[in-house]
């Protein structure tokens, strides 16, 4: 048993009372062991379901290029080295005379296109279902939460295009979306939001990520913390935004930091997937398609940079 949970029930018993509900979210519905989270509710129904929604074929690259440019919260930053340079002064191997290439990379997993695991946000040391820290946070990688245990993310993906419900293209630093928004935006393109699906924010601010990266994380436009309270209740995977953060920043509440972080990840085990490139899909209306996404399998990793697929 964890040692949370330990200190938990010994609480509980000691005041002779039940949790709790501030404490409740460190208990996963599926299980005191349970390390998915909301990945638990996909199903092969569903895959079956949201492949029903292609229609023509059309396909849509929602990461975005990383390198050593791509605007990152500091001190993440990106480094390749090319070795063995096939610049004509590499000797040849064998009689037919090969040549060739390698890479090296030094850099954070949390730049570019990524997803966040389970393991990257936590409440006062305490992480999804409860895991204090000091169960599976080491030096050299995650003993639980690791974004390499994570299944293949395939469902049901809606857009919903934030910078037409407010008519504003980009949506200005600051500017939150929450509930009302998110009812209001997704009734507009004729959409319902459903458990399991993976629901996406188009807001026009990636298009800064180039222009001008400088304003680009100054701040952002993004999921207030009633919205992401309605999407968990509705039972979604994962959130995720052309934002580098997902959630409004500065915060609603200047007291708070990263409050969409925190109950997302900790408190629903719902995933967050930032700096997704959604202009082509907003152009195209793609507000359903074929959501794909294989992470790749870096053990004991917090995020990683990915690049999700969306088939329509």
């Amino acid at each position: 048993m964890k040692t949370s949970r330990l200190l938990l029930l010994a609480l509980a018993l000691g005041a002779g009372s039940h949790l709790t509900a501030a404490e409740d979210w460190q208990n996963s519905p599926w299980g005191p062991e349970d390390t998915l989270g909301a990945i638990n509710r996909l199903s092969p129904e569903l895959v079956l379901e949201a492949a029903s929604l292609i229609r023509t074929g059309k396909t849509y690259a929602l990461g975005v290029e990383t390198g050593p440019d791509t605007p990152a919260v500091p001190p993440r930053h990106f480094k390749m080295t090319i070795l063995q340079p096939g610049d004509g002064t590499a000797t040849p191997l064998g009689e037919n005379r090969v040549t060739g290439n390698d890479d090296m990379m030094i850099t954070w997993l949390g730049i570019g296109s990524q997803i966040d695991g389970l393991g990257h946000v936590g409440v006062d040391h305490v992480y999804y279902n409860g895991f204090h820290a000091s169960d599976f946070v080491t030096p050299t990688g995650l003993s639980k939460l690791g974004t390499h245990e994570l299944p293949p993310i395939v469902t049901r993906g809606v857009l919903l295009d934030m910078t037409r419900h407010f008519d504003m293209d980009p949506l200005p630093v600051g500017k939150a979306f929450n509930r009302s928004e998110i009812k209001a935006a997704a009734e507009a393109q004729d959409v319902v939001l459903r458990e399991g699906d993976v629901v996406l924010f188009h807001t026009g601010w990636q298009a800064l990520a180039t222009s001008d990266p400088e304003r680009f994380m100054s701040g952002e436009p993004g999921l207030g913390l009633d919205g992401a309270r309605y999407l968990a209740e509705l039972g979604v995977v994962a959130i995720g935004a052309d934002t580098w953060a997902l959630e409004v920043i500065p915060h609603e509440e200047p007291t708070m930091a990263f409050p969409v972080h925190a109950e997302l990840l900790a408190k629903n085990g719902i995933y967050i997937l930032e700096n997704m490139n959604t202009a082509e899909l907003a152009a195209d209306e793609g507000w359903e398609f074929l959501f794909v996404l294989g992470q790749p399998k870096f053990v004991g990793a917090v995020q990683t940079v990915i690049n999700p697929v969306a088939i329509r």
